[in-house]
């Protein structure tokens, strides 16, 4: 045999294993690509299977556009994590509604705004609409205003749910898929609630004050140099923002802004930068809330027994499960007409009632 004649059929013998697995990789990635869109993890794509599909990602942003579309709500909770310990379960009794969880973690103020325009769309007249209002709408950060915090899915927020097809050929969306099928079988337990409420701190019966403590330590302290002049009068930027969003809701939607409770360590000392910010923050709000009808504003990030309470928290801003509890009670007392108590000042009420 010549060199050639055996040149020629090594090439040939190549060619064939190059088809072989050209062929074996597109029929796998047809069957993984074909199991993820059957599956599809977050409930989004108009071809698949109505399968009882839960809230599977750890990445909220991928979970919360399918929950802003069920039907078994007709209010919404809005804010970052310092807004997630706030339960459906024992608010929607309290403030006559049923609630709907969309906090998520570090969510900017305009995720916050497109989260509240996708809920409108498929709810078009909620009863409630409650927004946390902490440092995402106190504080002006870089990008606040113009975009998400951490990757965020475009396509389930606006324009055609048949883009999705086009965003499901990745590993993400494979592992979520993965993910989904093993709960729909069995093997796998709910982690995230159907009503978007998921607790992300500890129980209570675990509460460790040194590893608080050590929390606590490693936070960056707050701005302590003193204010300018006039500061305390200064509104934020995402003041129109919220503006917009708020006066788009329609007549006999009530209106819930609430400011959480943070531990005294991060309100900085009388007449600094923070304190002012904060001050600002509160004045600016309830003015800007003072001529729209059925508006409650609550501020829980007083001095008094949570906020100057180092074991109300797990670090410096997020508050524990029975501190949650506690703003929830005085919540659906201060609903029903009563004062905050030592827990909380009530800045706005205008024509606030529970049903």
């Amino acid at each position: 045999m010549t060199d050639g004649a055996m040149t020629d059929g090594a090439a040939g013998t190549w060619r064939r294993f190059a088809r072989l697995l050209l062929v074996t990789v597109l029929v796998a990635g047809g069957l993984l690509y074909g199991f993820i869109v059957t599956v599809d993890p977050w409930d989004m794509l108009p071809l698949s299977p109505r399968l009882p599909r839960i809230p599977i990602s750890t990445n909220t942003r991928f979970s919360m556009p399918a929950l802003a579309r069920g039907t078994g709500f007709d209010s919404v909770m809005l804010g970052t994590s310092t807004s997630r310990l706030m339960q459906p379960a024992v608010l929607d009794h309290a403030l006559g509604a049923h609630f709907l969880q969309l906090g998520m973690n570090s969510a900017s103020a305009w995720e916050q705004a497109r989260l509240l325009s996708l809920f409108m769309r498929h709810h078009p007249a909620p009863r409630v609409v409650m927004i946390d209002i902490d440092a995402a709408w106190c504080r002006n950060r870089p990008g606040n205003l113009t975009g998400p915090n951490r990757p965020w899915p475009e396509w389930m927020y606006g324009g055609s749910p048949w883009a999705g097809y086009l965003h499901m050929a990745n590993l993400y969306a494979l592992q979520e898929a993965a993910n989904q099928f093993l709960w729909l079988v069995g093997v796998k337990a709910q982690r995230f609630g159907s009503d978007g409420y998921t607790s992300f701190v500890p129980p209570d019966a675990r509460y460790d004050r040194a590893r608080v403590d050590r929390a606590f330590a490693a936070w960056t302290p707050p701005d302590p140099t003193p204010a300018p002049a006039g500061a305390e009068h200064v509104a934020p930027d995402s003041l129109p923002l919220l503006r917009t969003m708020l006066s788009g809701l329609p007549m006999g939607t009530r209106r819930l802004l609430w400011f959480p409770p943070a531990s005294a360590f991060l309100h900085g000392p009388p007449g600094s930068r923070s304190r002012m910010r904060a001050l600002a923050c509160r004045r600016a709000v309830t003015a800007m809330a003072a001529d729209m009808a059925d508006t409650l504003v609550v501020d829980f990030d007083i001095p008094g027994p949570i906020v100057d309470d180092r074991d109300s928290f797990w670090d410096p801003l997020h508050y524990r499960l029975s501190v949650a509890q506690r703003i929830m009670g005085d919540l659906g007392h201060i609903a029903g007409g009563g004062d905050g108590g030592t827990d909380a000042h009530v800045l706005l009420r205008n024509g606030w009632s529970v049903p």
